[in-house]
């Protein structure tokens, strides 16, 4: 099944159009005509197959035939990340934790940060298309990226449980042994050069249980979609 975005189609819609750019991908590339139909999610938990009643490149019109709906992740999963120096590794992140299940990103600019501009649209799209790939109905909200000291403001209001993974020889738990299903999680992962110490200091400060991932050092990514992973695993059925 190929599966189409289209953010602003609410569940009670009749009929939609397609932005110019979305609707020139679909008449002039897919080469789809009029009676077609297709398979669309609005990224809000709704899918829809919407016959083409207007194969137009530059507004492609959509009857709604059938809705339905997904449920949404039985936690809210929020990886607050420190974008990483080859901006490849960052996006390889938002995709699989997209596909895995993830509710919230928040990049964030630490002590250690060697990048400290990122491409909000580019990830966007990246997380766009994850979705789409996966047939997931539920789109990730991607934040601003902020400094670290910034972004442990934001959480005080948090209620789920919080954690700081480090690389630090300092006492830390298993993340594995602290994870309980159907809870809402918070997880920091620092850059490649590890969070600084007065960062995890704050952190714990703030509330946030270090943990580590496992015995080997992870870069990066690969402890962000560890976290994404384990978090998903923790609450298979």
């Amino acid at each position: 099944m190929q599966l189409f975005y289209h953010p602003e189609i609410a569940a009670e819609a009749k009929e939609a159009t397609f932005p110019k750019d979305e609707s020139k991908h679909i008449v002039k590339v897919l080469r789809k005509r009029t009676g077609d139909v297709l398979d669309i999610t609005n990224g809000s938990g709704n899918f829809f197959k919407a016959e083409i009643i207007s194969a137009s490149p530059s507004n492609c019109t959509v009857k709604i035939l059938e809705v339905t709906s997904e449920q949404p992740l039985p936690y809210h999963l929020h990886l607050a990340v420190a974008p990483t120096k080859l901006n490849d590794r960052f996006e390889l992140f938002l995709e699989k934790a997209t596909e895995i299940g993830i509710s919230e990103i928040s990049p964030i600019i630490c002590d250690h940060s060697e990048r400290k501009v990122i491409k909000e649209e580019r990830y966007e799209r990246i997380i766009q298309s994850a979705m789409k790939q996966s047939l997931k109905a539920h789109i990730p909200k991607l934040n601003e990226a902020q400094s670290f000291s910034d972004f442990l403001e934001t959480t005080k209001t948090f209620n789920g449980d919080r954690f700081i993974a480090h690389c630090e020889e300092t006492n830390r738990f298993s993340l594995k042994q602290k994870l309980q299903p159907k809870r809402d999680v918070l997880i920091l992962i620092g850059p490649e050069g590890d969070f600084s110490p007065s960062e995890i200091e704050q952190a714990i400060q703030a509330g946030f249980s270090p943990v580590m991932l496992g015995e080997s050092r992870l870069r990066t990514e690969t402890a962000a979609i560890v976290a994404t992973h384990s978090v998903a695993f923790v609450n298979e059925v």
